[in-house]
């Protein structure tokens, strides 16, 4: 009888563990159920994203002069202050000109001798060697008071603003210039651009400029040169804005931002949300949804467009990318949609 009761008791026992075995596993079930993550999806289109490109650049003049002469000597007078604007061909300066004055006498005597002469050689009267050799010291005369001239009356050779005065009216002339113009009619930018823009970016294509110091107001600018040749260390090669300033608002030594259009493409666009930056590296990387399940892609960004980017590869056309619990993801997981 005891040994009845003992195997009665014995499969009750197991029978109760089993049993609490049972609805442990049901319960493990139901919170695994329960715990399925719910996530948000949209679904991403491909639609036409101007190819916007923004460089930074500093206004540079179009063209720099520096004004000196060509040998030592005084300044007799400057007839220009900083900021004054000079015309091509403007004296802006003036040396001491006493040589000046005796190459002037000397070439005044000898043109009246060479005209004498050469009316004596009309007629006979004098030998073809006495014309030749009157006639180069004449030529001589002429070339040597030129270049006193030149460097007498300090000329400048383009229109623009006296941007650096170094001598006041008597000085010496120590070899620094006297004085430096900008022609700042029009201003010019240099931007580094892409390699891959060489086949796209043309002289005269449009630019558009903006500055910090006018904050939202633009400016325009044409392409005016392209350079050839691509620095194979940065894979960039120069280009050349200018910016016709006709209002000289902008100056050289400004800070800008240039906008170039490359034309548009036809490309996918994701809500910003959707990336995912891994850590280190850089890559982004989307969790797209299909069948109940998300897969870690990685894309190749291009620029925002507002709240979102353009993708250049890694997401088909209609595709679905989760936009919430990003952080709770991984590759093959099951997800359910959040109503």
């Amino acid at each position: 009888m005891k040994k009845v009761l003992k195997s009665v008791a014995f499969l009750a026992l197991i029978s109760l563990v089993f049993s609490a075995c049972k609805e442990k596993k049901s319960g493990a079930n139901d919170q695994q159920v329960e715990s399925t993550l719910k996530v948000k999806v949209e679904q991403v289109m491909a639609e036409d994203v101007d190819q916007l490109y923004e460089y930074t650049a500093i206004v540079e003049a179009n063209a720099v002069n520096n004004i000196a002469p060509l040998t030592g000597g005084r300044i007799e007078k400057i007839f220009v202050e900083v900021g004054d604007v000079v015309a091509a061909g403007q004296v802006v300066a003036e040396m001491e000109d006493n040589s000046l004055k005796q190459a002037k006498s000397q070439l005044d005597n000898l043109e009246l001798s060479f005209k004498r002469i050469d009316e004596l050689y009309k007629v006979g009267g004098v030998s073809k060697s006495e014309w030749d050799n009157l006639k180069t010291q004449l030529d001589v005369a002429r070339t040597s008071y030129k270049n006193l001239k030149d460097n007498t009356q300090l000329i400048s050779p383009i229109s623009g603003v006296v941007t650096m005065r170094n001598y006041d009216s008597g000085d010496l002339f120590s070899g620094q210039p006297i004085i430096q113009v900008q022609q700042i009619h029009p201003v010019k930018l240099n931007i580094n651009v892409s390699e891959k823009q060489f086949v796209t970016i043309k002289k005269g294509m449009d630019a558009k400029i903006n500055l910090d110091v006018y904050g939202d107001e633009e400016f325009a600018g044409k392409v005016s040169l392209v350079y050839p040749t691509i620095d194979a260390r940065t894979h960039t090669f120069p280009v050349e804005i200018s910016l016709p300033n006709g209002g000289s608002k902008v100056r050289p030594g400004m800070y800008a931002r240039v906008t170039m259009n490359y034309g548009s493409e036809h490309r996918v666009v994701v809500p910003d949300v959707a990336i995912i930056k891994q850590q280190g590296a850089g890559d982004r990387y989307v969790y797209i949804y299909k069948d109940g399940k998300v897969s870690y892609k990685k894309v190749e960004i291009g620029r925002r467009v507002g709240n979102r980017y353009e993708l250049i590869s890694g997401v088909n056309d209609g595709d679905y990318v989760v936009t919430t619990g990003l952080t709770k993801l991984r590759d093959g997981m099951n997800v359910e949609l959040a109503k």
